[in-house]
């Protein structure tokens, strides 16, 4: 296989991925502390929105995001910043703010990059935003997936956990892709700050067990698949980046979502908060890819899975192949950890550098 089946050609869709999920204001203290910092540098960052700004920034290709902002300055400061990283801002539903956030508000997200034996730390405050208000009939999906035409869906479970509404609204958007010849990818992505606020879990867990049977591309390790699916956790790992428990459950639910046509997974190992081994794994037509787990320095951890997804889908995109995809996943999420904020700094140059195995020697 060199692709997947059903996707469009770039010439049938005015989008090449279109990302459906909330984008945050993330304030980062650099190499001090939230408790004690005294400035932050601003970025903007969401988990489905860092793939499409992935797909965009590094690899060139046509994107656009569905999210909802309020009319304040600080939702016009997440539009500049979506707009700097060259996705179309063009299905950003506002919403009219009372001044104070009692009624919508943008979510912020504080970040600590973490050193040495000292973790990453993400501290939310995201509660009443815009986006974790958006409901399914807020957006004409047959205008967006029908009319404009999309080649490619990415949303995830970050999102389908906000709210009651954001999950029927995910599942509204990827039955309409699905209608319309979409190809969807869906990242369980999950957080366990969203899982144990949530009002109802099992309620979130059956919309994302009915999501799972539609996507062609799921993403997540067989931890993020027991919390999000409530599939019954494997056994553990001989060690952090042994992929066998992944790979058993992959033969296991190959049969329960036929519709799927990749699995794929990160493997990462959190020596220290500066030094991870990472590779990547992939499930296509019951046969077994994988980028070998390397030693990476790590500067900010936190995008490198959503790097993982967009080099994937870019290469399918391409006409790569599932080879092609660990490989190019893998790569761009290494390298996404080596830049601050959520999103990669770096070209497809350095990418298949990397994928090549060229090392870091300095460039002059």
């Amino acid at each position: 296989m060199t692709g997947l089946k059903g996707l469009k050609a770039a010439g049938e869709a005015r989008w090449d991925c279109v990302a459906l999920g909330e984008v945050m204001l993330r304030l980062d203290p650099g190499e001090g502390r939230i408790r004690t910092a005294r400035s932050f540098a601003v970025w903007e960052g969401g988990g489905e929105y860092n793939v499409a700004r992935g797909l965009r920034k590094t690899f060139g290709l046509r994107t656009s995001v569905v999210t909802a902002l309020p009319r304040t300055e600080t939702g016009a400061l997440v539009e500049d910043l979506i707009l700097q990283g060259g996705v179309d801002a063009s299905h950003i539903l506002w919403r009219e703010a009372d001044g104070v956030g009692r009624n919508t508000r943008v979510g912020l997200n504080f970040t600590e990059r973490g050193f040495g034996p000292r973790p990453a730390l993400g501290v939310s405050d995201r509660a009443r935003s815009a986006a974790s208000q958006l409901r399914a009939d807020e957006v004409d999906w047959n205008a967006l997936f029908g009319g404009e035409g999309v080649r490619w869906l990415h949303t995830g479970g970050i999102f389908a956990a906000l709210s009651e509404s954001t999950a029927e609204a995910a599942l509204a958007a990827i039955r309409a892709a699905k209608r319309h010849g979409t190809l969807v990818s869906y990242d369980l992505n999950h957080r366990a700050s969203l899982w144990s606020s949530h009002p109802d879990p099992d309620a979130a867990r059956r919309i994302n067990r009915e999501i799972a049977g539609l996507v062609d591309v799921l993403v997540g390790d067989e931890y993020a698949f027991a919390a999000c699916l409530g599939i019954e956790t494997p056994e553990r790992r001989d060690h952090p980046c042994d992929s066998a428990p992944f790979d058993r459950l992959v033969g296991r639910l190959a049969g329960e979502l036929p519709n799927v046509q990749v699995f794929a997974a990160t493997l990462r190992d959190p020596v220290s908060a500066s030094l991870n081994r990472w590779g990547g794994v992939l499930w296509s037509e019951g046969r077994r890819y994988a980028a070998p787990v390397r030693e990476i320095a790590v500067l900010d951890r936190v995008g490198g899975g959503d790097g993982f997804v967009s080099g994937l889908a870019w290469a399918f995109l391409a006409g790569m192949g599932p080879q092609a995809a660990v490989d190019y996943g893998t790569a761009h999420g290494a390298l996404a950890m080596t830049t601050p904020g959520d999103n990669a700094m770096i070209t497809l140059a350095e990418v298949e550098a990397y994928v090549e195995g060229r090392g870091a020697a300095a460039i002059r």
